[in-house]
């Protein structure tokens, strides 16, 4: 029998867990580039750390079923409050195994907990437009069972971080089967110029950067995403120059940069997300960016957001047959928790 790793992760960690609203999750393309994104995390049953994706937009989870070397990255906390000490920043390195071979239970799941978690507007939503959400409350969700956790007490990233290792008798399960059929293609084209979203970027603070590397003190699994928030970040004409965390060391290679901030029950949030390559030395990691990826920010004005929220819901609506019947299975439906 296997160990469960939830009652051994540090306490630490563990707390922030089960509040964090927020965690950026990376995954790799087939050549091997990190890709990561700002998601809403769980903590799951069976002592994984759960996120979902929407079913109508299934690339992260396609992506960690292909390559299932994940991270995620705990660093939402600024600061003291009357609640909580200062939140340490941690970071995740795991296995993932995606979950898709029921929809219909993914969706309840993601209706219950997302609606406790954040209700992000829809608890006071009447529940039968609430019931007409599907394209946005059916889910693939991933698993991802650690297998070793860094963190900087007290999010100080100027001090050496503390590492946690995994029992080496934790089986990672399978991932459903993929499913069938070709892939719907993309849903835009990729921006033609990244340099409005760098501006863009400017206002939400340092990023999370993403190398491929071994590269925090203790070692990590070879080809792991290393997801960390950076010290600093200076535009320059390229890209950017960064300074990494203590006990990280800059990797050469390809990168991403997720720039995120989001309201307090994400009902608004904004995102840009950058990938390029890096090269670098000791703390310091000079990025040159190739290109943007295409995101769906929320704006903070109600109006906007949900004019941006039904705008999405025409496209994407048209997916969620297409998808589910990929995966031989009807569509689901948006059912009341507890009914």
């Amino acid at each position: 029998m296997t160990a469960s790793v939830s009652t051994t992760w540090p306490r630490e960690a563990a707390e922030i867990f089960d509040r964090a609203m927020v965690c950026a999750y990376a995954s790799l393309t087939r050549d091997g580039r990190p890709v990561t994104w700002p998601v809403t995390p769980y903590v799951g049953a069976g002592g994984t750390l759960d996120v979902s994706t929407g079913l109508t937009y299934p690339d992260k989870a396609e992506r960690a079923r292909r390559d299932p070397r994940v991270a995620l990255l705990y660093s939402e906390g600024t600061g003291p409050d009357r609640a909580h000490p200062p939140a340490p920043v941690v970071l995740v390195q795991g296995r993932a195994t995606v979950r898709d071979a029921d929809l219909q239970a993914n969706t309840d799941r993601y209706v219950r907990e997302s609606l406790a978690k954040t209700g992000a507007g829809f608890a006071a939503m009447p529940w039968f437009l609430v019931k007409r959400l599907g394209w946005y409350f059916a889910r693939v969700w991933v698993e991802v069972t650690p297998e070793r956790i860094v963190w900087w007490p007290e999010g100080d990233l100027s001090r050496a971080p503390e590492i946690w290792t995994g029992p080496g008798d934790v089986a990672v399960p399978a991932s459903d089967p993929a499913p069938t059929g070709p892939r719907l293609p993309s849903r835009s084209a990729p921006p033609p110029d990244w340099r409005p979203f760098a501006d863009r970027a400017a206002r939400l603070g340092e990023p999370v950067v993403t190398m491929v590397a071994t590269g925090v003190t203790g070692g990590a699994g070879e080809g792991m995403p290393l997801a960390v928030r950076t010290r600093s970040a200076v535009r320059t004409g390229a890209g950017f120059d960064l300074r990494l965390p203590a006990g990280v060391r800059a990797a050469e290679g390809p990168v991403c940069l997720t720039f995120h901030r989001h309201g307090p029950a994400m009902e608004w949030q904004e995102n840009v997300v950058l990938v390029g390559t890096a090269t670098g030395e000791g703390d310091r990691l000079s990025v040159r960016v190739d290109r943007a990826l295409n995101d769906w920010s929320l704006p903070r004005n109600r109006r906007e957001r949900n004019r941006s929220f039904l705008g999405q819901g025409r496209m994407l609506r048209k997916r969620l047959q297409a998808e589910a019947a990929r995966r031989g299975q009807p569509v689901p439906r948006v059912r009341r928790p507890g009914a």
